[in-house]
């Protein structure tokens, strides 16, 4: 979600002799980097993107570090990570999620304050395009990625009816950005069979497969330094004692230094494991070199 916030202003745009100076120095531009995924991945809160973490350019390595916290009527979501990125090419990240059921894990027989947890192993490789530096070119830039989950609590995910506690996710990122109009758009496909991101396991006795599932993301920068937009997200319904919904989060994203940005979101995640209207608020804080 919050990645674009990295567009430049109109004045920046017009400036591209002092970008292409600014490239041979082997920086990235504002925020071209993105913001950490909750995933761990450059992207935006809810979307992998194919953009690569960190600020540097083909010629050098970069990274970013990242805490994030989901606030709902009845769950809290943590999670916190770090990604490397290199040459602008290949990204490794990893995050590991924590989720409180607080009072609601009572009600469902888990205990109160019960915690599900997992971790997450990323990889991203760059294929084609630039999104910044192609703008002569209806080309995006696209990626392809895995994401390995290792959730905890398998004797709990087996008895609500996920078949497996490990699981690796596949995906492709396209990500266009637009510096003349100050936009950014990402279509990502990922084939996964994660119930609830993965936190409730993987498969289960609905559906036990992968299935291609969409995210996707456009933003508007308001400022040089400030992006606003929104994103979705579906996910597997694979679980049959609760139906799954899919997700999306109103975002903006404000880069309060060249090396750290802020994210704040509506976030709707739905229906999670029989609790309804699971909606609230998203807050993600990133650095990055």
């Amino acid at each position: 979600m919050f990645k674009s916030a990295l567009l430049l202003s109109t004045a920046i745009v017009a400036a591209f002799p002092a970008m292409a100076h600014e490239r041979r120095d082997g920086g990235k531009l504002l925020l071209t980097g993105g913001v950490s995924s909750v995933d761990g991945a450059a992207g935006g809160g809810l979307a992998s993107w194919a953009l690569i973490a960190g600020d540097e350019t083909e010629d050098g390595r970069g990274g970013s570090a990242h805490a994030t916290y989901v606030a709902l009527p009845d769950f809290d979501l943590t999670s916190a990570g770090v990604a490397a990125g290199f040459s602008n090419r290949v990204e490794i990240s990893y995050a590991y999620q924590r989720f409180d059921t607080r009072k609601a894990g009572a009600a469902l027989g888990l205990g109160r304050g019960f915690t599900f947890g997992q971790h997450v192993i990323g990889a991203k490789l760059r294929l084609a395009g630039d999104a910044v530096w192609d703008q002569d070119r209806l080309m995006p830039q696209v990626a392809v990625g895995v994401q390995y989950h290792i959730a905890e609590k398998a004797p709990v995910l087996r008895a609500v009816g996920a078949r497996e506690s490990e699981s690796a996710d596949f995906y492709i990122a396209a990500t266009k950005i637009l510096l003349a109009q100050g936009m950014v758009v990402n279509g990502t496909v990922r084939f996964t069979n994660a119930n609830q991101f993965g936190l409730l396991g993987f498969g289960g006795d609905r559906h036990r497969g992968r299935s291609a599932q969409f995210e996707g993301s456009a933003g508007k920068l308001l400022a040089a330094n400030l992006l606003a937009g929104v994103e979705y997200r579906t996910k597997p319904d694979n679980l049959g004692f609760a139906q799954e919904d899919d997700s999306y989060d109103l975002f903006v994203a404000w880069a309060f230094h060249r090396h750290a940005s802020l994210t704040a979101a509506y976030v709707d995640l739905g229906d999670i494991a029989t609790v309804k209207r699971q909606r609230g608020l998203f807050l993600s804080l990133q650095g990055s070199l």
